[in-house]
């Protein structure tokens, strides 16, 4: 099985999700044409994983007003999923969300994107950038106890898309509105004399 690379297609994927409160097939497919944040999670009704899932979900408007969409995966079942929602915040429910929560109870998506640790049977933390031609562009897997920043994430998708439109690279972390750098000698000299 070939492991996801940058620079080439997302691996296809299609399968139940829970969309508000309903069951709801998706796929990649569905999301052409906008750049996509795929990301894993272990378990549903577990401890970091609700608080990743929560700030995506609450942060999900900064990301659609930059035409990007945001899934979260896991290997549970879409009716776990519906359970977890239904569950109050309080009482470490996840609540109503904001973003598509997709089952993968055979676990062939998280296998094909490489996160699937297969001794436990649930994913690592990967979190995926995918552009609007369906290609990655951003692979990170973190181990099972640290969560991952939604500002970060907000952070690539806007460099990212820089990149796209204006042929320029972005420096470490760069932000909209600050400087790039044209990718030659000359334009890196440009950037670096006013430093």
């Amino acid at each position: 099985m070939p492991v996801p690379a940058l620079q080439k297609p997302a691996p296809a994927f299609r399968g139940t999700a829970v969309v508000n409160g309903e069951f709801k097939e998706i796929s990649l497919s569905d999301y052409k044409g906008k750049y996509l944040i795929l990301f894993f999670y272990p378990l549903d009704f577990t401890f970091v994983c609700p608080t990743e899932i929560i700030a995506f979900s609450d942060r999900v408007q900064e990301f659609e007003q930059i035409g990007c969409k945001v899934i979260a995966a896991s290997t549970d079942s879409h009716f776990s999923h519906l359970a977890w929602v239904n569950t109050p915040r309080k009482q470490g429910g996840l609540g109503e969300m904001n973003i598509p929560l997709l089952a993968d109870k055979n676990s062939k998506i998280a296998r094909d994107y490489g996160v699937l640790d297969e001794e436990s049977g649930i994913p690592f933390r990967g979190l995926f950038i995918i552009d609007d031609k369906q290609n990655l562009r951003q692979i990170t897997i973190n181990d099972l106890p640290v969560g991952r920043s939604v500002d970060e994430t907000l952070r690539l998708v806007q460099a990212f898309q820089y990149t796209d439109k204006h042929g320029e690279v972005c420096p470490a972390g760069w932000k909209p509105g600050k400087k790039t750098m044209k990718p030659d000698v000359v334009g890196s000299k440009e950037y670096f004399k006013d430093q």
